[in-house]
């Protein structure tokens, strides 16, 4: 049959929903009559805009959701910390059309040496067109996907605190701190490891506390460089939480062992960051006029439930761990693109009874294998002689290919494949950029829709053409027929058949709409 060869049609602006009842979850209030409730002021309200929020906020932008994002802090962090986007996160960049933008304000280097910091080369020929690590000011980051958020229609209030909600069958009542009330259909805690809606939902948030800290800052040296780098490598050969590196501007990224473990509210004082380098190297290496100076313990908890109700929880308000391997931001970012498109499609009507609860069924897991990960490097950072004696062992592991490809794939998030039942190996996982006739693939998802690739030409979408877009490319560089992209870039179905298909696309994008 004679099939366009790429065709797109735009989303209604009519915002529907599934039926829910308050009922359906124990222990919920629930406002004691109609004339208690407010009139629904946003579909989604967001506490908090770091990565997580933010992200989130843009990715429901796209499908004409209305959405209010809460942050507490009356202006954005100052101080200049660099994170580092790895893989996964630049792919889902280059998804939305962000990547370019980024990637200006950010210095790559490449994907090696992260796991417990123990220094090999990445292994050639890594499953992604963007097989680097991009670091980048987190203060940037942040603005950038704000900015990103707001431009798409998303409206962000600082200086607003969530103090209380009440959810019933209807939305959810949020409270400020200054007594103001807001209404949504759900509402999404992205407010950090201390989140008070986490805590206001009564999640449980098992795990273990802090058994040490770090202190870590940016801030200028009084001695020669020649003289920071023999030490700095005398001692980081069994510290491994120990490093002075040239930042930039004359200063230095210092990072070394607290004495204990104390409150994290308080940050560090730059006495302390003297007397701990005395301590560790011998000597305070002159260090003067810090920029930022903060403390991190290896605290590592989980959230019991991602979702009770219309409240749900992303990013550190779910999962807390260790900074090893750089794998926070990421993991934050890559529950919004998760959770965004499904959530918007339960408000928007066409949502699967159960694609909402897809978004833990997934993403827990993932959390869960994040969490023993950084266990098992602060383990292996570990001065003692047993931690040191596996330590070189997995040192020399790490010369396998298959070992090292392995750990890089796991922290940088590419080795994901989700539970889509059985088939091929790349179903569940995520498609990388390939080259098709209209440039790259992920030039086709910027508008957060699923996609049908079809080398066959012989399929169509139907129905579902207003939430999936189809490209016909018999040239397309992949070695199946056709591939279902779901918005998150997860494959969702390969195959050549018009019915199994079908099956698959009212699976992920309900009903047909004709």
């Amino acid at each position: 049959m004679d099939s366009p060869q790429f065709t797109a049609e735009p989303s209604s602006n009519d915002t529907v929903e599934r039926d829910f009842t308050v009922g359906d979850v124990p222990g919920l209030r629930s406002p004691t009559s109609d004339a208690d409730r407010a009139p629904l002021m946003f579909d989604v309200i967001i506490a908090g805009c770091g990565p997580t929020g933010a992200m989130l906020a843009a990715e429901l932008r796209l499908h004409d959701v209305r959405v209010l994002v809460l942050e507490k802090e009356a202006e954005p962090v100052s101080f200049v910390r660099i994170v580092g986007l790895h893989i996964r996160s630049l792919e889902l960049m280059a998804m939305r059309g962000l990547l370019d933008r980024i990637r200006e304000h950010g210095r790559q280097r490449p994907a090696g040496g992260f796991f417990a910091a123990i220094n090999k080369p990445a292994p050639q020929g890594l499953d992604s067109a963007h097989a680097y690590l991009l670091g980048i000011p987190q203060p940037v980051i942040v603005h950038l996907l704000e900015e990103h958020a707001t431009q798409l229609g998303a409206q962000v209030r600082r200086g607003c605190a969530v103090a209380d909600f009440e959810q019933d069958d209807e939305g959810v009542t949020v409270k400020l701190a200054d007594g103001e009330q807001l209404r949504s259909r759900y509402l999404v805690g992205c407010d950090g490891g201390r989140s008070t809606v986490r805590k206001l939902l009564g999640v449980g948030f098992p795990g273990e506390p802090s058994r040490t800290e770090t202190l870590m800052g940016e801030m200028e040296v009084g001695v020669p460089k020649e003289e920071i780098a023999a030490k700095v490598t005398e001692i980081g050969e069994t510290n491994k939480r120990f490093w002075l590196r040239p930042f930039g501007e004359g200063a230095y990224s210092v990072v070394v062992p607290a004495a204990g473990v104390s409150d994290r509210a308080e940050p560090p004082t730059l006495e302390d960051f003297k007397q701990q380098l005395r301590t560790i190297a011998g000597t305070d290496f002159g260090v003067h006029s810090p920029r930022w100076l903060s403390r991190f313990g290896d605290a590592t908890r989980l959230a019991e439930r991602y979702r009770v109700g219309r409240v749900l929880l992303a990013g550190d308000a779910a999962h807390i761990h260790p900074p090893t391997g750089g794998q926070g931001l990421n993991l934050g970012v890559q529950d919004a693109f998760n959770l965004g498109w499904k959530l918007a499609a339960q408000i928007r009507g066409w949502a699967p009874k159960t694609l909402l609860d897809t978004y833990q069924a997934e993403r827990h897991p993932v959390a869960e294998d994040v969490l023993d990960n950084t266990r098992a490097q602060m383990e292996l950072h570990s001065t003692e002689p047993g931690p040191q004696a596996v330590r070189r062992l997995l040192t020399e592991l790490m010369d396998f290919d298959e070992v090292n490809r392995y750990l890089i794939e796991k922290i940088t998030a590419i080795g994901i494949r989700y539970d889509f039942g059985e088939g091929p190996d790349l179903l569940g996982r995520r498609l990388r950029d390939i080259d098709v006739k209209q440039g790259h693939l992920y030039g086709l998802l910027h508008r957060g829709r699923g996609l049908l690739l079809d080398r066959t030409e012989r399929l169509t979408v139907g129905g579902w053409s207003d939430r999936v877009d189809y490209l016909a490319d018999p040239s397309a560089v992949l070695d199946v027929p056709c591939v279902l992209l779901r918005p998150d870039g997860h494959v969702a179905w390969i195959g050549d058949d018009q019915q199994d298909l079908d099956d698959h696309l009212s699976r992920w994008f309900g009903k047909p709409a004709n």
